[in-house]
């Protein structure tokens, strides 16, 4: 099994490019401040799953990995919020989207690392 197969990484990359995407189409000023920022936050949430992975049978860092992933997944969220609220990004049925695949990707990545500190392999 790969990374890859990962239900939480294939969500992560998706959210990553959408949010890449998006962050293309903000005005220049935000382009390079808060754009990167974001930019820069979704993809460390698929990096870290990738990190951690690759640290799998050693479940305390898989799971610390997974929890940075978390962190940044939320990071995420807050530029999207604040792009929105201060109208950088206007358009109200894109941010809802990847505020609910934001959202969604935390609660995945908040079940694996339960099912992952529940299973009896150290």
């Amino acid at each position: 099994m790969s990374y890859k197969n990962l239900e939480i990484y294939q969500l992560a990359r998706h959210n990553s490019t959408l949010i890449h995407e998006m962050s293309l189409q903000l005005p220049k000023f935000e382009l390079y401040e808060t754009g990167s920022q974001i930019r820069r936050s979704s993809k460390s949430v698929r990096s870290n799953i990738v990190e951690g992975y690759g640290r799998r049978r050693y479940k305390n860092e898989y799971i610390r990995f997974l929890t940075y992933a978390i962190s940044s997944n939320d990071e995420t969220l807050d530029h999207l919020e604040s792009l929105f609220e201060t109208k950088s990004l206007n358009n109200e049925d894109i941010y809802k989207q990847l505020v609910d695949q934001t959202n969604l990707l935390g609660k995945k990545l908040n079940r694996f690392i339960s099912a992952l500190s529940n299973s009896d392999n150290q």
